[in-house]
């Protein structure tokens, strides 16, 4: 396919590098600076476009701006879509209605279910990712599929409606688990332990929740019904790390809703 990137960050540049090494070919390069634009196409070795210029013939529109600029950037694109045959944002959350202004191609979105640190890891990491594909027309939906299955990833249907949940569940998988490692790092610091000590134990983790489920895979005090423990653990960070306690019981309370022992552990983790 030939691919025109709006919005060379991590995202589109992932996704253009990734693309790149499938075969496909990004045929122009559109940024709000200019010289950005020309850093980015060579470096995807196309060609930077000007903004009110008519955009080449191309099998897809990639507008990979934020979420709030994705209309702006449609309607600035309005009369100069020519020869585009579909368009999509990169949005796990917006509809495809954002991109309503361009008259004329096939509208969509492509929301990897991946973190993108930068262009050269996001594009390794993006093999074997999922991806949301959502379309107005078979036709792309087809296309969207296609494209994804040549960059090594598992595409699936992903309707309007359900994106801002879908999307807070990505949220929840991307950041909540970063939030309690945040703690476990400092509790270990404060108790001598290398973070790095808990990597096999935290992997170990992450593959029982996918082979077993989240919920049958917890182990520990709250989940066997220790109360005794799950005091000692509490007066530990309230003399060492007080500021952590109400965090730490918050975490609590949720494992043990969790687990169904919500009663058993109330008064310890009010």
């Amino acid at each position: 396919m030939d691919l025109i990137l709006v919005g060379p960050g991590r995202a589109g540049s992932s996704l253009a590098l990734r693309s790149i090494g499938a075969g496909h070919r990004i045929v122009g390069v559109l940024a709000r600076d200019a010289q950005v634009s020309a850093s980015a196409a060579e470096r995807l070795d196309s060609v930077p476009l000007q903004w009110g210029t008519v955009l080449p013939k191309a099998d897809l529109l990639v507008v990979a701006v934020r979420d709030d600029s994705i209309s702006e950037v449609a309607g600035v694109l309005s009369s100069t879509v020519g020869d585009v045959e579909g368009a999509i944002h990169m949005s796990g959350s917006v509809p495809i209605s954002a991109l309503g202004a361009l008259d004329g191609p096939m509208l969509g979105s492509f929301h990897p279910l991946q973190t993108l640190p930068n262009p050269e890891a996001g594009a390794a990491r993006l093999e074997g990712a999922w991806v949301g594909v959502t379309a107005d027309q078979n036709y792309l939906a087809d296309r969207l599929f296609s494209l994804a299955t040549s960059l090594g990833m598992y595409p699936f249907e992903l309707g309007d409606e359900a994106k801002p949940l879908y999307h807070a569940a990505a949220a929840a998988a991307a950041n909540y688990p970063l939030v309690a490692l945040a703690m476990s790092r400092r509790l270990f610091e404060a108790a001598g332990v290398p973070f790095a000590a808990a990597r096999p134990l935290v992997e170990a983790v992450v593959a029982n929740a996918f082979d077993l489920g989240p919920q049958a895979a917890l182990t520990g005090p709250i989940a066997r019904g220790d109360l005794g423990t799950v005091r000692s653990q509490l007066a530990a960070i309230e003399a060492t790390a007080p500021e952590l306690l109400a965090a730490f019981k918050t975490f609590g309370r949720l494992t043990a809703a969790t687990v169904g022992a919500s009663d058993e552990m109330d008064e310890v983790l009010a």
